[in-house]
């Protein structure tokens, strides 16, 4: 399966690319529609737990090398912020999903574990800015999930295989494919979004400090959700992406093995071996060593 098939068949049969996906889960799962849709609400509601469970109040990570940012930044909204109701929404609401990810907190791994913020982030923003409906926002994951899975086939989802441009960089053109469906884009209009995302993020490696899914990854999710953002409303205007999704996914794919094995979530390169990084592994580790428990 890509793009360029999945375009043809919406066109011809006259299908949104959520209806599309949904059909296609019902015919391999086994599922019917109604329950992979009650399925899918579930998920919804762990995402919006975790998109505000870090804004009430100060979370802290297990390891305790992050915390507290995601409420720091809502209060930095409810004062004002330079980037508006939705974005600046989103960005609160992904730095919120990634905390509660570090605290070992109930989270939906989308794609994965470490750019957990983004897909929820985009559409809960979306929908609150818009008042949409629970059944499109439950119908965009759909969107989001087709997107993934073409990238999985095609590419890779994980950062120790293709850098976090896998993970964050997928995620953002999930999120964006999804947010375009959400106010009434066309299916390839979905996938302009989701290459532009992708292309923005190309090259993104993953070089967390002492190999957690802490530093840098968590304030990468709100730049995540900005970047998904973005690259929808740009496809919304009308903008195409010159370099269209397949050929996006397929650089991707090629970008990520050309990455050295250092900056493929080792903490063996980048932000990890930093000084401050270096020292921050350290004093983990000391700390680890003092009290194991």
């Amino acid at each position: 399966m890509n793009a360029q098939e999945v375009i043809r068949a919406c066109r011809e049969e006259g299908l949104s690319l959520s209806e599309y996906a949904l059909r296609r889960e019902s015919a391999q799962g086994g599922l019917s529609p109604e329950e992979i849709l009650r399925r899918f609400d579930q998920m919804l509601s762990v995402m919006e737990t975790s998109a505000r469970e870090a804004l009430e109040k100060p979370v802290r990570s297990v390891s305790g090398l992050t915390g507290g940012d995601a409420y720091l930044y809502e209060q930095r909204r409810k004062t004002g912020s330079l980037l508006g109701g939705a974005v600046s929404r989103a960005v609160a609401f992904a730095l919120s999903c990634s905390e509660v990810n570090a605290s070992m907190g109930r989270i939906v791994a989308c794609p994965t574990a470490g750019s957990c913020g983004i897909v929820p982030a985009a559409v809960l923003s979306v929908e609150q800015e818009y008042g949409l409906s629970r059944e499109a926002v439950v119908r965009s994951l759909l969107t989001a999930g087709l997107v993934g899975q073409i990238i999985g086939e095609h590419a890779c989802l994980a950062g120790a295989q293709g850098g976090c441009q896998a993970e964050c960089g997928s995620a953002s053109a999930m999120a964006a494919a999804a947010v375009t469906e959400l106010l009434g884009g066309f299916p390839s209009q979905s996938f302009d979004a989701a290459a532009m995302a992708i292309k923005n993020s190309l090259g993104l490696v993953c070089d967390p400090v002492a190999g957690l899914v802490e530093i840098p990854c968590i304030k990468r999710n709100a730049g995540g959700v900005t970047n998904a953002l973005t690259a929808a409303d740009m496809a919304l205007a009308g903008i195409a992406s010159r370099i269209p999704f397949d050929d996006t996914v397929e650089t991707m794919n090629r970008v990520g093995r050309q990455l050295p094995a250092a900056l493929r979530e080792t903490a063996a390169g980048g932000l990890a071996t930093t000084r401050t990084g270096l020292e921050l592994a350290a004093a983990l580790r000391k700390r680890n060593q003092e009290d194991p428990a």
